[in-house]
């Protein structure tokens, strides 16, 4: 039997099924939670977390301290969560810094997304709250996921990282231009983790104690002030110290100069979001501030570092779906999907006790049926019932259900909810274009683009030059006229 298998001029699943739409998740409506039906998904996230032993599939390059959060303003009104309870309230944390695309050895500065990964051991149990230090994402339909990750990725022929590869999927992504043009600005090289903002990105949910629900955005705003590498000082770092930012963190901490950052949440009303003019649960999106202004919720402080880093940094297992009464989730099509992704990745890579881990265990009392596993090694409950409902005296369920129901409506199917239209795809990168950047960040912004899309065919350039057209003629001019010049070597950025 030949090895080579038959050519199929279609995508298909795993055994051969066809896809119908390889763009759109399975949802409850064009606004509802995603369906668990939607074997085409699953299939595709659960291989994705599989394609790499050991080290994580994102964020491989990482670091990460213990510290503090503590309260400073009340935010009662809005979340019923203990760990906002009152004014001056102290909760342990551990936070983790990442690069996205790169393997672990890969430089600190390079050009990518930072992952900002916050674990709160509340007396609640544990709340992960898992973000990047941009607002927003390239995508907003997991299903798109590992594609797109791929091509931050190695080529499987030459295993090298040729910058076409990203480019040729942006083009036909128009959605990712706003996280685009953010990688691309002086954002996109963060000196280091404490220079750097940090944000939950995703649309969660809080909820009082009357059962009130309101849609948050979290940020969470460096307190050292922001600074950033320029493209050559970036590119000079990651060859003489590629570590920089890990050696940076740890020894602030290490010489009594603990990194801080406020942490803001943007509240809407649950109402606003069925007629809000940007879709309140796009990935791709933010709210702006005049609609919904920050309000201040507290300070956490980096002030321990790890007493080994693979015990405690490596085997660190962040998770969305790890919440606490009074913090939910959204119809975020992205981070639904993460619930889900998440622990499968963890599961996969660390073994089903992963939770036994110190710094994945809660503070407070906890008690589960969970038996058996590789690497059980905490009783594994001795001689207790491993069943519920029982008569001898296990742990009972508490009957109590605080969180307010989401409302979930529609025919399960396929669908382009978000508005596909110019407005919709280029109003954001717009305003950032002409709102945030000043000229010397235009040109700068336009010198990065150019010199990474320097190894891009020309179909390529051309399908990144119209969408850049679309946000402004400048930036479409910017970024052709420096093609157009003599040829430079590429910036590495992952």
């Amino acid at each position: 039997m030949s090895d080579s298998k038959p050519q199929c001029p279609y995508q298909t699943q795993q055994f051969g099924r066809p896809v119908d739409d390889n763009q759109h998740s399975q949802t409850a409506g064009p606004r509802g939670a995603m369906l668990m039906q939607d074997v085409h998904l699953v299939e595709k996230m659960a291989h994705f977390n599989r394609e790499r032993i050991p080290e994580r599939v994102v964020h491989a390059k990482g670091y990460g301290a213990f510290g503090t959060f503590t309260v400073t303003n009340d935010i009662t009104e809005y979340c019923m969560a203990d760990l906002f309870s009152k004014v001056g309230k102290k909760t342990e944390t551990f936070a983790r810094f990442s690069t996205v695309g790169g393997e672990s050895g890969s430089a600190d500065t390079a050009r990518d997304p930072r992952g900002f990964a916050l674990k709160f051991y509340t007396d609640q149990g544990v709340w992960d709250l898992v973000g990047n230090n941009t607002p927003i994402f390239f995508i907003r339909d997991p299903l798109k996921f590992s594609d797109f990750i791929r091509t931050q990725k190695r080529h499987p022929q030459t295993h090298l990282q040729p910058h076409w590869r990203r480019w040729d999927f942006w083009g036909q992504v128009p959605e990712a231009l706003h996280q685009v043009m953010f990688l691309y600005s002086d954002r996109g090289t963060p000196k280091s983790a404490r220079f750097m903002n940090g944000y939950g990105s995703h649309t969660f949910s809080m909820y009082n104690a009357d059962g009130v629900r309101h849609w948050v955005k979290f940020h969470f705003k460096t307190q050292q002030g922001i600074e950033n590498f320029s493209d050559d000082e970036a590119i000079a770092m990651a060859g003489k110290a590629p570590d920089y930012s890990t050696r940076d963190l740890h020894d602030a901490i290490e010489t009594g100069d603990f990194p801080q950052w406020k942490m803001c949440i943007q509240v809407m009303p649950e109402s606003d979001a069925a007629d809000y003019h940007w879709h309140p649960f796009d990935l791709t999106k933010v709210w702006p501030h005049d609609d919904y202004p920050l309000i201040e919720v507290g300070t956490f402080e980096l002030n321990r570092n790890p007493s080994n880093y693979f015990q405690d940094v490596e085997q660190a297992a962040f998770e969305p779906g790890n919440l606490v009464d009074g913090i939910g989730l959204s119809p975020d099509r992205m981070l639904q999907n993460r619930v889900l992704s998440y622990p499968d990745a963890h599961r996969y890579r660390m073994g089903v006790n992963y939770h036994q881990i110190p710094v994945n265990q809660p503070r407070c009392p906890y008690a589960t049926y969970h038996r058996d596993g590789t690497m059980r090694v905490d009783g594994n409950g001795g001689g207790t019932v491993d069943y519920e409902p029982n008569t001898m005296d296990g742990p009972k369920e508490t009957g109590r259900r605080n969180e307010p129901p989401m409302p979930v409506h529609g025919d399960g199917d396929r669908y382009d909810e978000f508005p596909c239209d110019d407005k919709d795809y280029f109003g954001q990168p717009k305003l950032f274009w002409e709102k945030v950047l000043d000229e010397g960040a235009r040109e700068r912004l336009c010198t990065a683009i150019s010199n990474s899309m320097l190894d891009s065919p020309e179909r390529i350039r051309n399908a990144m030059i119209n969408q850049f057209e679309k946000v402004h003629p400048d930036f479409a001019e910017g970024v052709k006229s420096r093609l157009d010049a003599p040829a430079e070597e590429p910036i590495p950025i992952a």
